[in-house]
């Protein structure tokens, strides 16, 4: 079987006398050649709704941790909503679903009292995608409500 091939993002190399007009990019420290890797493959490529399910189930939030869910839509207000509107919610609450799986399994893979900057800085950022998503949420409902 052969090896699909691989999505390699990188930068054109800049010419010489080009280098002091070029604009510099956000990169960091490279990642380990592995990592790195598995890194894109896996962000560009949609991994089977099988195997996403599966290893979501294996993450469920932890009951102290209350406002790490799936919101749901009051009854009342989805049939209310227009079509797309409520596509939308469909996609959004999958794409929650799994950020929250992925925040939980974060969480219980780390010691709170060993967590590095680097591990604050990805659960704080992660924690903010999952409030910016719900605030994408509300805004494209809120005109159903009024």
């Amino acid at each position: 079987m052969e090896a699909a091939p691989q999505d390699e993002v990188q930068a054109p190399e800049v010419p010489f006398l080009a280098a002091r007009f070029a604009v510099p990019t956000d990169s960091g420290e490279p990642l380990g050649e592995e990592l790195a890797a598995t890194i894109n493959y896996l962000a560009s490529h949609q991994l089977q709704e099988q195997a996403m399910d599966t290893t979501a189930k294996k993450h469920e939030t932890p009951e102290n941790c209350i406002l790490l869910k799936v919101p749901t839509v009051n009854y009342a207000i989805w049939g209310q909503m227009r079509a797309n509107i409520r596509a939308q919610e469909i996609k959004l609450q999958r794409v929650l679903k799994l950020l929250v799986s992925g925040i939980t399994a974060f969480g219980r893979s780390v010691d709170v009292g060993l967590l590095t900057v680097v591990q604050q800085d990805a659960l704080a950022l992660m924690c903010n995608v999952h409030f910016e998503i719900n605030c994408l949420r509300k805004s494209a409902i809120r005109p159903t409500i009024n």
